[in-house]
């Protein structure tokens, strides 16, 4: 069964046709309001993902209720709501490059299927289709998902700016998703398509014999010049198309309601969410349903991340990561935090790499008893290389450990590490053990003195970078390592929400308030340095000392090294923190909640369109700034106040907050601090009963944030490298009104070849271009991500950065999917089904010139499937089934290497008497693309949707 009848499936579960969708439509026509991309995208990923949680739980024997088409919800049914932050920022990701594609795209017709460039059009989409399912093949999932939001606006216009509705269609084009398939008869050049609109009134502009032939068009369009139209054609339309004034006048798009063909607005929404939805499911079947899962970021529990150093010196440490790592498996196994994905990056000197990455614990375990400390000769390794590594191979938003005794040897990466962590909002932990042991005398002639204070210099950079990251850098010895990991790592949740954080360099007397709302569990103080003295003070005025660390407002305590914990009796209420110390120290202040927040600076586009776009580096300084805040895991709680701190100091910038509902808020700044900062969040959660804590919350980001003078810009419309091709990257460099050098440096996390100017002459205006050429070797996986990281830096401490994530592919020739063959099927099924049995033999081939079958798997089915290579040729692989009669039908999925897809489906009649295929052929019924009757049921749903519709229900 192929495309269109599983679309049809979809359509009636997931709501394209029934529950989903007609509430908003119902909402749009009496509101006015318009289908846009963002939720066309939004609410297809819910459709589908809700699908995709209904099929493993059916699989599992579980029960599923399908939700209310919210992320939070989809989440909660698919019983990952700890990891609906992860799922609502892979939604906002892919929303963003698609909407995006408006902004950096606006004149490139394919990218919109406009001036007939629909063939060019579906090239984009296949080529980006086919880097979705190489990077997700490879496990990357944040490239795979950024392509998908691309290639989806391409997809999702065609329905909006071409005739395919006005010619009649009720059903996507499903070819455009196919590459080299035909996608209709595209009117020819020379051939007129439209006639003038009579005044206002485009309703019937296009030719009666356009329409009649089912010829297929699009709209011309242009900002600036009328006459790229040619004769006779039509014109996309709207305020901003010169085109729409030449004959003939007006247009087709159906953008929005007050379009010249907006009267099918709501038809061709209605077409592009199924379209998109019948591409996320192809996307779904090439991965698989639990990897597609993991695409979207919806899984159980946290990543767990280890860097570790591997040096000879590092056996005790390298024993306690193997210890840490058993019993953080043991007991998370089975439970709501169960890690998502293991990871582990060794590192020595001069190697790193590779990174191992496995969702199974027995073989994270392997990787990590596999780890023999040996080698070393100077004293510094190649640690930040390693964390680089990490941070571009782990999922956003990870807490990753780094392990080791020697300092940094690789100290020219600290702003390229700085950029990843700011742009993946990471969390980095420190595990520095025998900082003072001097494993290697790094000069003969130094003195121990000198060299303490060497080794306390150098541990500073891991300092600055825990710092910025939010995360603790905590110096043992050897023989407390263990206790340190295991205090860090006890809370391990998806949930945690950080509440308070603050560096003091130097050590500072200073008092913290921390509003903790009734939504917060397990409440817990970090603090890091040498004599730090503190008091704790509780909402009720229960005063405790660090003297006393055991006393009624802790429920347990610890001391390790550098790191003092403190878990806390979980009152609501202001908590106040007195810290008192002239020594450097670090506090922090977490929990467990469903309530947090999502953030990214913003900047209102020049766009035609008017919408904002995301800055994905460090925003300008010395000037206004906007942030758009996104609250999760409440309905009720709602945002009051959102500040920028200083991260080492008590200054700060009040905002403006403005509402947009859906728990999304506008947040305005007259300026950015020129230092370090961080976001810290105030608001109200309604569903508070506590007098004490009335009901206010606050959360802040981990993540330490900087402005700067420069802005760096990257083309991100090809991201795709091909092995043994060298790829020019060409970014450019601006700074206001300023001339004068900047120093660039451009690093990737896979040591690929690299050529970049080492400095750049801005002109007098402030800008200047250069370009990056990388090259990937030919032995490259297809696939594989590569993050390059662009840095631009003033004379000073200014700098900026552009990180571009590659995909390595090389050139697709296999457009084919897979052949199912049945070799034969025997039944013996009756009235009785519970009595009796029935088994299939397939085969299945990629063709002579495909890339062989990677996997054929149950997609629909309660039997039991035996795969086997066929004896004589490799290349075919031989499928059995056999299932109770009381399980007449299986789906098979056969997927080849570049991810064709081809469903199979097979049916047994229960009455039907014992035979084999060669006899009785009746037995068996294969579906197909072409079933009349599932495409006439499909059919009358999308009719009576359509019916509905217009009689304004």
């Amino acid at each position: 069964m192929s495309g269109l009848v599983i679309l049809c499936f979809l359509l009636l579960q997931t709501g394209v046709c029934g529950f989903g969708i007609f509430p908003r439509f119902v909402n749009t026509l009496f509101n006015k309001g318009s289908w846009n991309h963002q939720d066309i995208t939004e609410r297809a990923i819910l459709n589908v993902t809700a699908q995709v949680c209904r099929s493993l739980a059916l699989s599992e024997g579980k029960d599923f209720s399908f939700p209310s088409l919210t992320a939070t919800d989809v989440a909660a049914a698919c019983q990952a709501s700890k990891s609906s932050k992860s799922f609502i920022e892979t939604i906002q990701r892919v929303k963003s490059n698609n909407w995006q594609t408006d902004i950096f795209r606006v004149l490139s017709a394919p990218h919109h299927c406009d001036n007939e460039n629909i063939k060019e059009g579906q090239k984009l989409i296949t080529d980006g289709l086919s880097v979705v399912k190489a990077a997700n093949k490879q496990q990357n999932f944040v490239s795979a998902t950024s392509s998908l939001g691309t290639l989806l606006h391409t997809l999702q216009d065609f329905y909006s700016h071409s005739n395919w509705v006005e010619i009649g269609n009720t059903f996507p084009n499903s070819n455009l998703i196919r590459a080299n398939a035909p996608v209709g008869n595209i009117a020819a050049i020379t051939r007129a398509t439209c006639r003038n609109c009579d005044g206002d009134n485009c309703k019937n502009n296009i030719l009666e014999d356009i329409l009649t032939e089912k010829v297929l068009t699009s709209g011309y369009f242009h900002l600036l010049s009328s006459s790229s139209k040619p004769f006779g054609k039509c014109s996309h339309g709207g305020d901003l198309d010169r085109t729409k004034g030449k004959e003939p006048t007006g247009g087709i798009n159906k953008d929005t309601f007050t379009s010249e063909h907006g009267h099918l607005h709501s038809q061709a929404a209605n077409l592009a969410i199924a379209a998109t939805s019948e591409l996320l499911e192809d996307v779904r079947s090439a991965a698989g349903d639990k990897e597609f899962l993991r695409m979207m970021g919806l899984y159980k529990g946290r990543p767990l991340c280890f860097c570790v150093d591997t040096t000879g010196s590092m056996g005790d440490d390298i024993q306690a990561v193997k210890d840490v790592t058993s019993s953080i498996i043991d007991s998370k196994l089975g439970t709501e935090d169960e890690p998502s994905v293991y990871i582990l990056v060794p590192f020595n000197d001069p190697d790193f790499g590779p990174l191992y990455q496995t969702t199974d614990p027995k073989v994270f375990k392997s990787y990590i008893n596999s780890l023999i400390p040996n080698g070393g000769g100077d004293f510094p390794e190649m640690s930040l290389s390693g964390l680089q590594l990490a941070l571009t191979g782990a999922p956003p938003n990870s807490e990753i450990y780094v392990f080791t005794d020697a300092t940094a040897k690789d100290e020219h990466l600290r702003n390229p590490v700085l950029a990843l962590i700011e742009q993946t909002k990471s969390v980095v932990n420190f595990m520095i053990t025998n900082v003072f042991g001097f494993r290697r005398r790094r000069q003969a002639d130094d003195n121990q003195q000198q060299s303490v204070r060497m080794a306390r210099a150098d541990t500073q950079l891991y300092k600055d970078l825990a710092q910025a990251s939010g995360g603790q850098a905590v110096e043992v010895s050897k023989g407390q390592l263990l206790e340190a990991i295991n205090t860090l790592t006890e809370s391990t949740s998806s949930s945690l929400i950080v509440l308070l954080q603050a560096a003091r360099n130097p050590g500072r007397a200073e008092n913290f308030t921390v509003a903790v709302d009734e939504s917060v569990r397990n409440l817990t103080v970090y603090i890091t340095g040498a004599s730090v003295d503190f008091t704790l003070i509780s909402p009720s005025g229960v005063i405790q000392n660090s003297v006393n660390r055991t006393g009624s407002l802790t429920v347990s305590s610890q001391s390790v090294g550098n790191l003092q914990t403190l878990q806390l009796q979980t009152q609501p209420g202001v908590w106040e923190i007195r810290m008192k110390s002239t020594n450097p120290y670090s506090l922090k202040v977490i929990g467990e909640s469903s309530i947090d927040f999502l953030f990214n600076f913003i900047k209102v586009s020049n766009s035609v369109f008017g919408e904002f776009s995301l800055i994905e580096n460090r925003p300008t300084a010395g000037g206004n700034a906007s942030l758009l805040v996104t609250m999760i895991g409440s309905e009720v709680a709602t945002v009051t106040e959102v500040t920028l701190v200083e991260s080492a100091g008590s200054g700060q910038v009040n905002s403006t907050v403005e509402a947009l509902g859906g728990g999304e808020y506008v947040v305005h700044f007259d300026r950015i601090p020129s230092v370090q900062f961080v976001v810290l969040v105030k608001g109200q959660n309604d569903n508070s009963i506590s007098r004490a804590s009335s009901g206010v919350f606050q959360r802040q980001s981990t993540t330490s944030l900087r402005a700067s003078t420069l802005n760096v810009a990257v083309d991100e419309s090809d991201i795709v490298l091909e092995p043994g091709t060298p790829r020019s990257v060409t970014f450019s460099v601006m700074k206001a009104g300023e001339g004068g050098n900047v120093i660039i440096q451009a690093t990737n996390d896979k040591s690929f070849t690299l050529h970049y100017p080492t400095t750049l002459i801005l002109d007098a205006g402030g800008s200047a271009t250069g370009s990056v050429n990388i090259t990937a070797p030919p032995n490259t996986p297809s696939g594989t991500s590569v993050t390059l990281t662009i840095e631009a830096a003033a004379p000073g401490a200014d700098s900026n950065y552009v990180v571009l994530r590659l995909t390595v592919l090389p050139k697709v020739t296999d457009f084919t999917p897979p052949v199912c063959k049945l070799l034969s099927l025997q039944s013996n099924c009756s009235d009785n089904c519970s009595q009796s049995m029935w088994d299939l033999s397939v085969q299945v081939t990629d063709g002579v010139n495909g890339t062989g079958v990677d996997r054929v798997s149950l997609r629909e089915g309660s039997g039991a499937l035996n795969i086997s290579m066929a004896a004589d040729n490799e290349n075919v692989t031989l499928v059995s089934y056999v299932a109770s009669c009381c399980s007449p039908d299986v789906q098979l999925m056969a997927v080849d290497q570049v991810g064709n897809v081809e469903i199979c489906s097979y049916s047994v009649r229960r009455t039907q008497p014992a035979t084999t295929i060669s006899s009785v052929t009746t037995a068996v019924t294969s579906f197909s693309t072409r079933n009349n009757f599932s495409i006439f049921i499909c059919f009358g749903f999308t009719v009576l949707s359509f019916l509905l519709l217009s009689l304004g229900w």
